[in-house]
């Protein structure tokens, strides 16, 4: 079982969740009331912050996973840890002004694409293996 990256899941989604709360609390900040999600460039940046994590959740989840699963729980929980750092260096930089959400994106963007490869290196390897 790979209990180290069930573990970094978690954290994964208790971000997510903490983000969410700052859209609440910038919601409240801003003055923008439900269901508007524009009328602030300072709430905006904070909920596309938001929104675009979610969007990038399947793309971290699914091999995150598969590499856990046929490779290694160690390697794919390391790099879920620089994900989540990755995507709070995003939402702190986006939240900030739109240029600086570079830099998260790049480590974040990085991580999935090891994730990914990490996870095709390890079904190749058991496929080829027998």
């Amino acid at each position: 079982m790979p209990h180290y990256t069930a573990i970094v899941t978690l954290l994964a989604v208790a971000l997510y969740f903490f983000l969410a709360t700052r859209v609440a609390v910038a919601r409240g900040r801003f003055g923008v009331k439900h269901p508007a999600t524009t009328g602030n460039p300072d709430f905006e940046r904070i909920f596309r912050a938001h929104v675009i994590t979610l969007e990038w959740m399947p793309t971290f989840l699914v091999p995150l996973w598969l590499c856990a699963i046929y490779l290694s729980d160690v390697a794919a929980a390391v790099l879920s840890l620089v994900w989540i750092v990755g995507r709070a260096v995003y939402f702190v930089g986006y939240s900030r002004a739109v240029e600086s959400r570079l830099p998260g994106f790049f480590i974040q963007g990085m991580v999935c694409l090891l994730l990914f490869v990490g996870a095709a290196a390890g079904i190749v390897m058991r496929l080829a293996a027998g």
